[in-house]
């Protein structure tokens, strides 16, 4: 039976649900998105101001409400515009509404909202955030006034900071670029900052309720709650500064380095064992250097789940990483060795073992309680006497975040270890491909406090696998763009394919050891399963069926080991490359980040073109038949003139 053509989106993201670019609103030489009653890339003459100026409600577990808008009105003006507009925030027995204005000139950009509850609410956060962009602001000067007046000279982070580096702020100011300065000034509460890129956010945040009070709290029925940001321009852009380039996107190439691409692996969740088994043959075409197998006392994880790991491995050829919970606070050691008997007697050769305990899977803010856990020294040597000749890794289960603010003895181990998620905070395409950003500052400040043991990153995807801020997941029954949910839909869209090339590009130039992506099969998979939760078009496909991200892992493991080739960019924002020296000569991977088609010139290939590139045209037949997209290859005529369809992925071998 023939597959029935998928629609754009579903080929795209996954899902029908729109996410389309704001409205572009001017005032003079400064310009604004709109975007759902909130304000996105405060631009001045094109250079980029502020990321973002939000009124945001956020329940108990830090999932954000998508607010229902009504009577929005917008005068656009010559000089300037004008935006006011009501929003309400609501589930079951929980409502909360606020009204907005938003007013805009040459100099000065002001937004004011005020927050009423209709009942009771429990929020772990509601009011303003503002958002600072990386380039041009991480670790350059800001001058910070306190609610008490005091003005202190200081710098953005350029590690990444674990806690808040500016606290109890009433403004801030930042040279955006030479001869221009931004101000931003924050009233109706007291404001502190967090540096976003522990969450692989693409900026730092400001925002209001100091984390030093309780969360979550309750907002009293009736009881408004006001708040204001002003923004306040101080001179103009020297010429050229900020300028963006016109035309196509230019790909340079450059020697063969010495370092390697890094093993690809997959993550690889215990309830996952029989679906992945049932998928075997797809599963050693992508042919995973290793796979991180998931191990859970509290889960009622045995001597089953170690034989389903050993059947994976062993049929697969990847080697086996162990990552364990440990449970026991006063007897891990007798914990450890008990486990040690069971990979025994399951026959399970494991290359590595990563262990972390109970208490440190859950988030901890900045000067909160720790929950009860070993220490981290004591739980390390006994993991050393239960398996003394594996490779020990330690650090985090969870995000860079708890490794930031908790570091483990480094000395100890062979390997650190965290894993990422892109929509934490936000949940929209453009966010999550921008969270690629944060990914080096993340290595290099890692690298600050491990010394020279190695670094893995991984298994991370765009959804989550665990939510340490909260309770559980947030609950995604309509398939749409959630926060911190465990199933996203553009994980099966070209989208997902995009963004792991671009993540695997990025940190392809640090110095992390390993990379895990995903999962075989699941909501974080790359092989498609039925499962509980809806899957537009692709639970009416006959046969066995991939999504796109199946092809470029599958691609990437056959690139592992190889010599990375210097390759650059002219806007790595838009179109991320990768390239490796092959026995025939280079291989060349690149992937549109955005919703827009892009134009990519190679510059001056040194012998004959070949590629072949997944996207919306080709989508159907790469994904209902896992091989077609290895043979679908093709010269290239002109190689200075590839059209990147959006979220597109392509790779090319240049016979050099």
């Amino acid at each position: 039976m023939k597959a029935a053509q998928a629609s754009r989106s579903i080929k795209l993201t996954g899902t029908e649900q729109k996410d389309l670019p704001g409205r572009t609103l001017t005032a003079g030489s400064l310009s604004v998105e709109l975007d759902n009653g909130q304000l996105r890339y405060l631009r001045v003459g094109g250079v980029e101001v502020l990321r973002a100026v939000a009124f945001l409600v956020r329940d108990e577990n830090w999932g954000t409400y998508i607010p229902v808008l009504s009577g929005l009105r917008v005068d656009q003006r010559a000089d300037g515009f004008s935006v006011s507009y009501d929003a309400v925030c609501r589930r079951p027995g929980q409502e909360i509404a606020f009204s907005a204005t938003i007013e805009g000139r040459g100099d000065q950009l002001s937004f004011e909202a005020t927050a009423t509850p209709k009942t009771d609410f429990l929020t772990a956060r509601t009011g303003f955030v503002v958002l600072h962009p990386l380039n041009g602001v991480a670790g350059r000067p800001v001058e910070v006034e306190h609610v008490d007046g005091k003005i202190e000279k200081s710098k953005f982070p350029e590690r990444v900071n674990p806690i808040q580096p500016f606290l109890d702020i009433r403004s801030l100011t930042h040279q955006v670029v030479p001869g221009l300065k931004a101000t931003v000034r924050f009233d109706g509460d007291t404001w502190e900052m967090e540096d976003h890129r522990n969450w692989t956010d693409a900026s730092f945040k400001t925002y209001v309720r100091p984390l030093r009070l309780p969360w979550p709290y309750t907002l009293k029925a009736g009881e408004a709650v006001t708040q204001s940001v002003t923004v306040t321009l101080k001179g103009a852009p020297e010429k050229g500064a900020g300028a963006s380039r016109a035309g196509a996107i230019e790909i340079k190439l450059g020697a063969v380095g010495r370092t390697a691409l890094q093993p690809i692996g997959l993550g690889m969740p215990a309830e996952e064992i029989d679906a992945s088994i049932a998928a075997l043959d797809r599963l050693q075409r992508v042919a995973p250097r290793f796979l991180q197998c998931h191990f859970d006392p509290r889960e009622q994880h045995g001597i089953a789940q170690l034989y389903g790991y050993r059947v994976l491995c062993e049929q697969t050829g990847a080697q086996c990483i162990l990552e364990v919970v440990v449970e026991s606070l006063d007897d891990f050691a007798g914990e450890l060795k008990k486990l040690a008997g069971l990979v025994k007697q399951s026959g399970l050769n494991l290359a590595g073992i990563a262990v972390c305990p109970v208490g440190d899977l859950k988030s901890v803010l900045p000067g909160g309680p720790r929950p009860p856990a070993p220490d981290l020294a004591a739980l390390y040597a006994a993991a050393r006497a239960a398996f003394p000749d594996l490779r020990l890794g330690g650090g985090m289960f969870s995000f860079f975040t708890e490794l930031n603010r908790k570091h483990p003895p480094a000395e100890q181990l062979d390997f650190v270890m965290n894993t990422t998620c892109p929509i934490v905070h936000a949940a929209d395409d453009r966010s999550v491909m921008e969270t690629l950003e944060a990914l080096p500052y993340q290595v290099i400040t890692a690298r600050s406090f491990i010394d020279k043991t190695t670094y893995r990153v991984g298994p991370s995807s765009i959804a989550c696998r665990d939510n340490p801020h909260g309770k559980t997941y947030t609950p995604n029954p309509d398939n749409e763009r959630v926060c911190l949910s465990k199933m996203d839909p553009r994980q099966r869209g070209l989208f997902a394919a995009a963004w792991m090339l671009g993540y695997v590009a990025t940190l392809a130039r640090t110095s992390v050891e390993a990379i895990s992506l995903g999962a075989p099969t699941g909501p974080l998979g790359i092989i498609y399963r039925k499962t509980g939760y809806s899957q537009p078009w692709y639970d009416n496909v006959p046969g066995a069926a991939v999504y796109p991200a199946y092809h470029v892992i599958g691609g990437l493991t056959q690139g592992a080991g190889r010599k990375l080739v210097a390759a650059e960019s002219s806007d790595s924002a838009k179109v991320q490359c990768l390239a490796y020296r092959g026995e025939a000569g280079t291989t060349l991977w690149l992937a549109n980040l955005t919703a827009n088609d892009q134009s990519v010139s190679l510059a001056s290939p040194s012998g004959a073109v070949f590629g072949a590139t997944l996207d919306e045209d080709s989508f159907v037949q790469s994904v209902t038949d896992p091989q077609r997209f290895q043979r679908s290859y093709r010269a290239l005529s002109n190689p200075s003139k590839i059209k990147l369809k959006a979220y597109a992925v392509g790779i090319f071998s240049i016979n050099d």
